[in-house]
């Protein structure tokens, strides 16, 4: 028999890591609160469910890939909540980029109930979410892993067990910080570049050879600036402003968990800061205040 597994976000990249449990080995069980796209899967071979509650009570195994802090615990707690309609042993992989400090906390309260929950963030993008080639980042203990791998390998290049339940949120909150920063340097440097009557092609052909540059630097600012010069700033906000926003959020998490553990970083804070406007394309000329 197939065992029973969901998956609740059905974004940017939960949608196609729900996509490959659509297999011989799983029934893969969907919800989101946006319909069509649980329709969408459906049709494919998902079956749709009403709410997390509905979903909590079939399977034994639920990923649960939403934006950010406030919707896990929507999903988590309440007579709906998936706490209250778990059976004993379920696995909850908390995929989602969220704080440590309330990682930590959802755990403790599913291991008073008997639930099993982890942190199993992704990195890699809905380009590998597709072609099954995430990375995880995963916290929990051996056996935890074991559970969780084979619905993780449907969709994964790479499992890196991270260590206990909440080093695995640590790992990808320190990896986006790093990429961040790097999407902010290359910003900064593609505009010297420019001004100095340089391309980013140049830039890019040196910083590639030396390990300076990576493609998805380049790739996002080339993209960004070719974009801004035939779009509206509404159009602009649509796709890069949404990422901004997720990059500030992804920030404030890394930034309020160094808070809990006393570690300043005021890199991370000046990233935080200007990262929406990184995105945009906004002008930057000036320092800030």
């Amino acid at each position: 028999m197939k065992i029973n597994v969901g998956y609740i976000g059905l974004g940017n990249i939960g949608k196609p890591c729900a996509q490959r449990l659509i297999c011989d080995a799983f029934s893969a069980h969907v919800y989101d609160v946006y319909a069509p796209a649980v329709e969408e899967l459906v049709a494919e071979g998902a079956i749709g469910c009403a709410s997390a509650a509905a979903l909590a009570k079939i399977c034994v195994h639920i990923g649960i890939c939403v934006r950010d802090d406030a919707q896990v615990e929507n999903l988590l707690h309440g007579d709906d909540g998936i706490f209250a309609h778990a059976s004993p042993g379920t696995l909850i992989a908390i995929h989602s980029t969220v704080t440590q400090a309330n990682l930590l906390l959802w755990a403790e309260e599913a291991s008073n109930l008997g639930l099993n929950l982890i942190d199993a963030p992704i990195t890699g993008g809905a380009h590998r979410a597709l072609d099954g080639t995430l990375c995880y980042m995963v916290g929990g203990s051996v056996e935890q892993l074991a559970q969780g791998s084979p619905v993780f390998q449907t969709s994964a290049e790479k499992i890196v067990h991270a260590g206990p339940v909440g080093c695995g949120i640590a790992l990808k909150l320190c990896n986006n910080f790093i990429q961040y920063t790097e999407f902010v340097a290359m910003v900064e440097a593609t505009r010297l570049a420019e001004a100095c009557g340089l391309s980013v092609e140049v830039l890019r052909d040196v910083g590639l050879s030396n390990g300076v540059v990576n493609q998805q630097m380049f790739m996002f600012a080339s993209g960004r600036n070719a974009v801004v010069k035939t779009t509206s700033e509404e159009d602009m906000d649509a796709y890069f402003g949404a990422m901004g926003r997720l990059g500030r959020k992804d920030l404030e998490c890394a930034i309020s968990t160094a808070n809990t553990k006393g570690v300043v970083m005021p890199t991370a804070q000046y990233i935080c800061d200007r990262i929406e406007n990184v995105f945009m394309a906004k002008d930057e000329s000036r320092p800030p205040m």
